[in-house]
């Protein structure tokens, strides 16, 4: 039986939290423990609580079939409401921040599946524009979903102490 994509739920939290993890890990080499694990969790059971219709961080799962309790692949976004524009009537943007397989999961169209899933919601929105980073080696994924460059000409980060 093949594994089905779900919408998260604030039960998958933690689970969302250790793919997040990895995904760190994967991008800077190393595992960044820290502060933000406890935060990130409780921002994750308060953002997947209540109606899919209010929801503005949607995220998309697929279970381990190996390992009940376990998540095999995410994607989650952000849905943020800007003032409407020319070619954003409804003013509707979304952000994917978290796409991630766990490492023994890989290869097997987990993440994609995931992500069309998300994609899919926003679509349901009408969300007229979506960004993501994307690392080497999730770039070419994302080309073959429609995403490419679109300037984005200033952006400022403060770093905090953790």
């Amino acid at each position: 039986m093949t594994p089905q994509v779900r919408p998260a739920t604030p039960e998958d939290a933690a689970e969302l939290v250790r793919l997040r993890g990895l995904m760190f890990e994967a991008m800077s080499g190393r595992p960044d423990p820290g502060g933000w694990q406890p935060a990130a969790e409780r921002v994750l059971r308060e953002r997947l609580a209540g109606p899919d219709e209010l929801r503005t961080m949607p995220a998309f799962v697929l279970d381990d079939p190996d390992r009940p309790g376990r998540l095999a692949a995410c994607a989650v976004g952000t849905l943020e409401h800007r003032l409407p524009a020319p070619g954003h009537p409804d003013g509707l943007f979304g952000f994917v921040f978290n796409i991630c397989t766990d490492p023994g999961r890989r290869r097997k169209g987990h993440a994609r599946a995931c992500t069309e899933a998300l994609l899919a919601w926003f679509d349901a929105r009408r969300v007229t524009r979506i960004d993501l980073h994307a690392t080497e080696g999730g770039e070419a994924l994302y080309r073959s979903l429609g995403f490419h460059e679109h300037s984005v000409p200033l952006s400022r980060q403060r770093l905090l102490q953790s």
